[in-house]
């Protein structure tokens, strides 16, 4: 950071933070408990694109696959990876979501279990030193101990757990954090996690059914929506469906089949695509045309890969579920 004292000003229509030198814009707003749309955090979504009218900015490392040459002359940036030059002036964000609006903050963890929950897949579980507000299906990074790696896992918790968190991580190959998650972590040992990131949340404005559709570890944000959404309303109709390669795959069936016996609305779903087995035999998608007919009244939600999201878009669209009502995640790998 530059000189505490003197920090730069963002102005952003009725809204003013002040941003240091080194500070990324999205960092400056969200740090001030300011809304501004935001997804990846690392520069590939484009989620967090805006235009800035007067002011200079340093682009860093905004790849231009994102943010090209010519939307950079004409002012755009990306605010995930932008760091300002001078006090300057931006676009209001369009399409606030309140829902996401919880200030950005550094808090200590501790690992409380570490559990091998499906093949190459473990589950984490932390207690942060004081509450960490967040909105279901957001995110947090984590600082691998010992080094300055920064990895994004999902939050598989609701709202209500706002000390305990459960990540859901799987195993990749050669990755700094995998090497830690699969290797040396221990019980006790203390975690630095930034959060809540995200626009990647439950709906609070929609009263009718739920559909939802989860990839691998895609499960995460989609367990902590379903379980906020239970609470709020334990008769509510709610589809989730887990897709996966193998049976070694699937885990916290157990959970779910609770689930279904507590609230008759639920329905949980597996479908293991490459062997026989699950619920299921197949893909999500597949699986969600054939129990649905009209989707028309739901809301829905997708976490996964880039080629799940696509396809389970199709799938909600072949059902006649609003465009606006769908709601999606999409995994970045990462070690």
């Amino acid at each position: 950071m530059g000189d505490l004292t003197v920090p730069y000003t963002l102005t952003a229509g009725a809204t003013t933070v002040p941003c240091e030198p080194e500070q990324t814009v999205l960092d400056a707003f969200l740090r001030s408990g300011q809304w501004m749309p935001n997804s990846c955090n690392q520069g590939t979504c484009g989620t967090c694109k805006i235009r800035i009218h007067s002011g200079e900015v340093d682009h860093r490392n905004s790849p231009e696959q994102t943010l090209t040459p010519d939307e950079r002359t004409a002012g755009y940036a990306l605010a995930c990876q932008t760091t300002p030059c001078s006090d300057a002036v931006l676009d209001t964000p369009a399409g606030q979501d309140s829902s996401g609006t919880h200030m950005l903050r550094d808090v200590m963890a501790t690992v409380i279990e570490v559990r091998d929950i499906a093949a190459e897949t473990r589950r984490v579980l932390l207690t942060a030193d004081e509450p960490l507000e967040f909105s279901a299906g957001q995110y947090v990074e984590l600082m691998v101990p010992g080094t300055s790696v920064r990895r994004r896992y999902s939050l598989a918790n609701p709202p209500s757990e706002p000390k305990q968190l459960e990540l859901h991580v799987r195993r990749q190959p050669g990755g700094t954090a995998s090497e830690w998650i699969f290797g040396s972590i221990e019980v006790g040992e203390r975690v630095e996690i930034t959060g809540p990131y995200g626009d990647f949340t439950f709906d609070a404005e929609s009263a009718g059914p739920m559909a939802l559709l989860g990839g691998g570890t895609g499960l995460a944000p989609l367990k902590g929506i379903v379980r906020h959404a239970l609470v709020l309303n334990p008769d509510r109709e709610i589809l989730l469906y887990h897709g996966v390669r193998t049976c070694a795959d699937v885990y916290d069936a157990d959970f779910f089949r609770e689930l279904e016996a507590r609230h008759p609305g639920f329905r949980y779903v597996t479908c293991v695509s490459r062997e026989t087995g699950g619920d299921r035999e197949g893909y999500v998608t597949d699986a969600f045309v054939e129990d649905v007919s009209s989707a028309k009244e739901f809301t829905g939600y997708i976490c996964g890969s880039d080629a799940f999201v696509e396809a389970s878009v199709k799938s909600f669209k072949r059902r006649r579920m609003s465009p606006r009502r769908i709601r999606r995640e999409r995994f970045t790998a990462a070690g």
